[in-house]
């Protein structure tokens, strides 16, 4: 039997009938929009009529009268109000309107090229979240990266910046180095040049991956609203810390969170020890010290070893007892420092013994900064002379009782050279400028649950007090107010904080004045507390 043909507008594809096609979808899309509203309120009056319906299935059968006459009544009511029928009408249509509107939720999926990123990342973390023993693994190549991946962010660019990864229980996060080649895949794979935090949640084996924003670095050194013996290292994240304090960024006024360090004779961290290299800005740190010190009323002897004449602006002012540069005068400045240490407990024992709080001098906090010692203690030993440094095993021992606080600053190339003493009583710890993870985990005891990026401006580093978490952190920007490159707002806001001249004749800002060795007496260690001389309250 012969196939008959068929008819020629069903097996050619026309352009007739793609045109018909095209118009009656466009008709249909148009009809669509304009009765839109119609479809909405169609939908939300049948929404009413099944919780009417439910409502009266519900109610019990002696309480459906009473319902009816009171139904009937606000009926009638409403037939007799003026404009009644048209308010109940304009009300019902709105409550139709509402219960009608498209609640569907909006596609929240991630896109092709995020997708793409996404399956990326999951099948790079298959040999380190996968063991040939699991029946059922999590991460698996080719297999489904939506179980294991939630939360996911994006930014402009199309990079994740915010990640919830969950993996299997027997990764071993509790390690170090686990934890850390984990989080360099990541570093690389959701890309470079960002700064990432990384949450572990070991009970829940989940991780959280962020990007962070940059730390604010136009805050420049002010008057800042601390307490007593609050010194304030620098800014961290806002979920760092549970405090915040109010500052100039800028020019505008607001609320950042601090690293406050607290010293004095109840604190568990009575000195710090800051680690950088060279430009990181360990020494903008000791200025911004320094000033806060200084308004707060103590006294603050400087030994600097670079002999740049960085701390020249603090020299004759009110409350600095000594800028040195030579390691001459580094070392009678650290050993007047010690038996100043010790005159202080021994007057304090004494007034506590007779029953009467302690002299006033002994409790007036006394800073010691020094700035790159390992330097002079070279020149020292090139020399025949003593270590400056073996001098501070006193302040850094007793320091803390007697009000006498020691703040170190060294390169990573000569940490070696400082003594176990330094490395045991400074357990605030500061580490600047860019640095192996490794490094910044020597030198705080822990590595830092972010990933430094590869640019830092000066004064960006971590801080560790004690025991505590590592924080990020950016010093306030204190730079040598002589220094024509620095800022001319920052050195404005160092010229407004520093104290009055001591000699008369020198008001005002004039050129630095050089380094001047502290002219103090050596004495021996076994002395009499009579025999020593009191110390002014203001200046040696």
């Amino acid at each position: 039997m012969a196939r008959r043909p068929l008819p020629r507008i069903l097996s050619s594809g026309s352009t007739s009938l793609t045109r018909g096609r095209d118009l009656a979808r466009t008709a249909a899309d148009s009809a669509t929009d304009v009765l839109h509203p119609l479809i909405v309120i169609g939908r939300g009056l049948r929404v009413l009529a099944s919780a009417g319906r439910r409502r009266w299935a519900a109610t019990p059968k002696d309480k459906r009268g009473p319902a009816l006459f009171l139904g009937a009544a606000c009926v009638l009511v409403v037939a007799i109000v003026p404009y009644g029928p048209l308010g109940a009408l304009i009300c019902v249509m709105a409550a139709a309107g509402w219960h009608g509107r498209d609640r569907s939720p909006a596609g929240s999926g991630p896109g092709d090229a995020e997708a793409e990123r996404l399956r990326s990342l999951y099948e790079a973390l298959v040999p380190y979240f996968s063991a040939p023993e699991d029946p059922s693994p999590l991460f698996a190549h080719g297999g489904a990266w939506e179980e294991a991946f939630s939360g996911y962010e994006f930014d402009g660019s199309g990079r994740v910046s915010r990640l919830r990864i969950r993996y299997p229980a027997y990764f071993t996060d509790g390690e170090t180095a686990s934890r850390a080649r984990i989080e360099a895949l990541l570093h690389a794979k959701a890309g470079r040049g960002r700064e990432y935090l990384f949450d572990w949640d070991e009970e829940g084996n989940r991780l959280d991956l962020r990007v962070l924003a940059a730390l604010p670095t136009d805050i420049a050194a002010q008057p800042f609203v601390t307490s007593p013996g609050e010194t304030v290292l620098g800014f961290t994240d806002p979920g760092g810390v549970q405090r915040t304090v109010p500052v100039l960024e800028g020019e505008e006024p607001a609320d950042v969170p601090p690293v406050i360090w607290r010293t004095g004779p109840r604190s568990a961290e009575p000195h710090l020890l800051a680690v950088g290299q060279p430009g990181s800005g360990t020494s903008t740190l000791l200025r911004s010290i320094a000033l806060q010190a200084l308004g707060q009323g103590g006294d603050v002897m400087i030994v600097e070893g670079g002999g740049s004449g960085e701390y020249a602006c603090l020299a004759g002012r009110a409350g600095v007892l000594a800028v040195e540069c030579g390691p001459t005068g580094a070392l009678a400045s650290v050993e007047w420092a010690a038996h100043e240490t010790e005159r202080r407990l021994i007057a304090t024992h004494r007034a506590r013994e007779a029953g009467r709080p302690a002299p006033e001098d002994s409790r007036r906090p006394l800073w010691i900064l020094l700035d790159r010692p390992s330097v002079l203690a070279h020149l020292a030993a090139a020399d025949g002379r003593p270590d400056p440094l073996a001098q501070l095993q006193v302040p850094l021992r007793h320091g803390r009782a007697a009000h006498v606080t020691v703040v170190v600053a060294e390169h990573f190339d000569h940490l070696e050279l400082l003594g176990d003493a330094v490395w045991q009583h400074t357990r605030a710890r500061v580490v600047l400028g860019p640095a192996p993870v490794q490094q910044v985990a020597d030198v705080l005891g822990l590595p830092p649950h972010t990933t430094p990026p590869p640019q830092l401006p000066p004064g960006r580093g971590y801080a560790r007090l004690g025991t505590g978490a590592v924080h990020r952190l950016q010093v306030p920007a204190t730079p040598d107010p002589y220094d024509d490159a620095a800022h001319p707002a920052h050195r404005q806001a160092v010229l407004e904080l520093l104290p009055e001249r001591q000699a008369p004749g020198q008001g005002g800002e004039g050129p630095p004045v050089p380094c001047r060795p502290l002219q103090v007496q050596p004495q021996p260690s076994s002395f009499d507390a009579a025999e020593i001389p009191e110390v002014p309250a203001e200046a040696p």
